[in-house]
């Protein structure tokens, strides 16, 4: 049996987050920070309504902050899996976080200096420490080979444009093919060279 739950990227556009479990094996496909509206962000302090401990692996997509941005909190929730995903992709989500982390420790300091947050103290949403603990679970995966993650699942990175190493994902798991397109190029790009189409999905 699979079941899939939607942890973002449902309603909105933002905070891309899908739990597929299938036997005994649990996944996320991408793991992107809401952003945008207060009430959005507000969302990303809450704690993922799923056992993180139990993830054994995290596929992205591809590496914007909406569709990684959230990885280093699944630390804070027991996460002790593997990232994987284009080698592009990976290189672009490890310089992504490490910014936003910087970022984020500059605004803790800056908020407790200036006495101006609600919260005593003010704490970075993650850390450049937690940053480089989640890079260290990264493993590149190359596209169109399928990939064994166990308990009958295998996936697949298809190339569909959009930014360097973005992908759509396909899995198979309880006999049915899923697609995760991730976003899409646009075709005739200066840079990027047409999207690929997937075949067949149920």
């Amino acid at each position: 049996m699979v079941t899939i739950t939607f942890l973002g990227a449902a309603q909105t556009v933002t905070g891309s987050k899908y739990h597929l479990s299938c036997n005994d094996l649990d996944l996320l496909i991408d793991c992107g920070m809401f952003q945008g509206l207060k009430a959005l962000r507000e969302l990303n302090w809450e704690p993922l309504p799923v056992d993180v401990s139990s993830i054994k692996y995290v596929l992205l997509t591809h590496g914007h902050l909406d569709h990684t941005g959230y990885l280093p909190r699944l630390l804070k929730q027991g996460f002790k899996g593997k990232i994987l995903g284009t080698a592009p992709t990976l290189a672009i989500t490890a310089i992504i976080l490490r910014d936003s982390a910087k970022i984020h420790e500059e605004e803790a300091e800056k908020a407790n200096k200036e006495g101006y947050s609600k919260h005593h103290p003010a704490l970075p949403f993650y850390t450049i420490h937690e940053a480089e603990d989640i890079i260290s679970r990264f493993n590149s995966i190359p596209l169109d080979e399928w990939q064994n993650l166990g308990s009958d699942v295998e996936a697949k990175f298809s190339y569909n444009g959009h930014i360097l190493g973005a992908t759509f994902i396909t899995i198979k798991a309880g006999g049915k093919d899923f697609l995760f397109s991730g976003d899409i190029g646009r075709p005739d790009d200066l840079l990027l060279r047409n999207p690929e189409k997937p075949r067949w999905a149920d």
